[in-house]
């Protein structure tokens, strides 16, 4: 691509417009200027702490498949009345026990659940119709309770888990899309100061030129060639030229501001320093491919992404809210060994010992039981849940709206930006072409004052036209700049093509 012209190239080489390096200034290339950003931007803190909140909500919801462990110890004193076999009056005997439970439970990834249990105890009675006394219980089972209705496919540690994965990923896509608006944002701050300083320079070439015009207007006046009056065109341009190049300069701290807003920290010295952009503006303008653009998009959009995992979150929202619904039935198997000695009271001294001899009639497996049911539990109405439900679904439908909207805004999002590209191309090389024929019309009338054969007035028109010229190629340059990064935006190409990693925390 051509360079900007000769005069052009001379405004990019004066301090006013790029910048000479000096100690209160910073010569910043584009990617340095990105870098600073993502890396002291408040609002990529705030999302970086979002995922990593959220990627510790995910650690957290598998905690419902850890062991856990039940230990229980007590003691017992009663007075329950009986009736005595030897004798027709009432007698009231006294129990004590003492006794040390122990157990564990698991939640299993089917919805059921898996218990281990055991218990000694040592009980007294002075009941005289009691067989032992102290005696020695022991026990140790086992229970696999598995739901065949209500929580098999999910349940509420399961629903827990889903949600957080989802959660997790609308928080790595929020990320991505608060990235990818940060470089954005940045790009073009950085073109936009690009611009403002050419612009000064623009503007204080302008003013040299009205004061040369005004110079040569005195030497005419005092050769008597024109009266005294011809003054006043000249400096009164001069002076409005002046007031551009204020407030030009104005423009140029206000856009300079605008970046350090985005790659500054709150108390950094370089708040002080001008920042001279480095990069060049001329860029290679190419074609627009629509249609690869709208189908990158519709893959690489993080808002797609985010709206796919909100989507997620409402469909198993749906399904835990399904669940609730349905009755419940449980498989329930269980088996226990049972253990048992002590001292007899008048009986067989075949059970006599303590709780080694119980742990060792429980080892024997003498006493067992074994149990198998099915436990069936049916909501009469269920109308809270039947509601949830309904609810449920309606929320889920209007989340798969919102991202059909989604899809839709991003392809529109796609064209636009590809249509702006392209007229943004073709304004550089019309501009380019009028700025130049400014130049030669410039030269012309400054020839045909020379000889005099032209005035003040058409000088000085063709200096502002020159001036507008020039302002109109810096403009078009600037928008096909920024057209080439919205473009990437609008095709989610953006974080990719400036070579930024995106660090991805894989969960359980």
């Amino acid at each position: 691509m051509r360079v900007l012209g000769t005069v052009m190239a001379l405004l990019l080489a004066t301090p006013a417009a790029l910048g000479t390096a000096r100690a209160e200034e910073r010569v910043l290339p584009l990617n340095e200027a990105i870098g600073m950003a993502l890396e002291k931007n408040e609002g990529l803190v705030i999302e970086r702490e979002g995922v990593a909140a959220a990627k510790s909500a995910v650690d957290a919801s598998y905690g419902a498949y850890d062991q856990y462990l039940e230990m229980e110890g007590s003691w017992q004193q009663t007075e329950v009345p009986a009736s005595s076999l030897s004798a027709s009056s009432w007698i009231v005997p006294e129990y004590q026990s003492r006794g040390l439970s122990l157990g564990i439970r698991q939640l299993l990834p089917t919805g059921g659940a898996l218990a281990l249990r055991s218990r000694g105890a040592r009980e007294r009675t002075d009941y005289s119709a009691a067989f032992l006394s102290p005696a020695y219980g022991t026990q140790v089972g086992v229970e696999l309770r598995q739901p065949l209705l209500r929580d098999l496919a999910i349940d509420d540690a399961r629903f827990s888990v889903q949600v957080a994965h989802a959660d997790r990923a609308g928080a790595q896509a929020s990320l991505r899309r608060a990235v990818q608006e940060t470089v954005a944002a940045v790009e073009r701050a950085y073109w936009t100061l690009a611009a403002a300083r050419l612009a000064v320079g623009v503007r204080e070439e302008a003013v040299r030129l009205a004061e040369q015009q005004l110079e040569q207007t005195q030497v005419r006046i005092e050769s008597g060639a024109v009266p005294h009056t011809e003054l006043a065109q000249p400096r009164a341009e001069l002076e409005r030229r002046r007031g551009e190049l204020f407030a030009g300069r104005e423009a140029s701290a206000r856009a300079e501001n605008a970046l350090k807003l985005l790659i500054l920290a709150e108390a950094e010295p370089a708040w002080s320093t001008a920042i001279v952009p480095s990069d060049p503006m001329e860029i290679e303008v190419a074609a627009a491919d629509r249609e690869g653009s709208v189908q990158s998009a519709l893959v690489r959009r993080p808002e797609l992404e985010l709206v796919g995992a909100q989507l997620q979150r409402r469909r198993v929202e749906t399904r835990f809210a399904n669940n609730g619904v349905r009755p419940s039935l449980d498989a329930v198997a269980s088996y226990d060994r049972f253990g048992l000695a002590g001292t007899t009271l008048g009986g067989s001294a075949a059970m006599n010992g303590g709780f080694d001899d119980s742990w060792q009639s429980l080892r024997s497996n003498d006493y067992n039981a074994a149990r198998l049911s099915l436990v069936l539990g049916l909501p009469l109405r269920n109308s809270t849940a039947r509601a949830t439900a309904d609810a449920a679904r309606h929320v889920e439908r209007q989340a798969q709206t919102e991202a059909a909207q989604a899809r839709k805004v991003i392809r529109a999002e796609v064209l636009d930006a590809a249509a702006a590209l392209e007229t943004a191309g073709q304004r550089i090389e019309a501009a380019r072409s009028g700025r130049e024929a400014a130049e030669v019309q410039l030269a012309a009338e400054k020839d045909l004052y020379e000889a005099g054969q032209s005035t003040n007035f058409l000088v000085l028109t063709r200096q502002n036209q020159l001036s507008r010229a020039r302002l109109d190629e810096i403009s078009a340059l600037t928008d096909y700049r920024t057209a080439r990064t919205e473009m990437a935006r609008a095709d989610g190409t953006l974080i990719e093509a400036r070579g930024i990693q995106l660090t991805d925390h894989k969960g359980k």
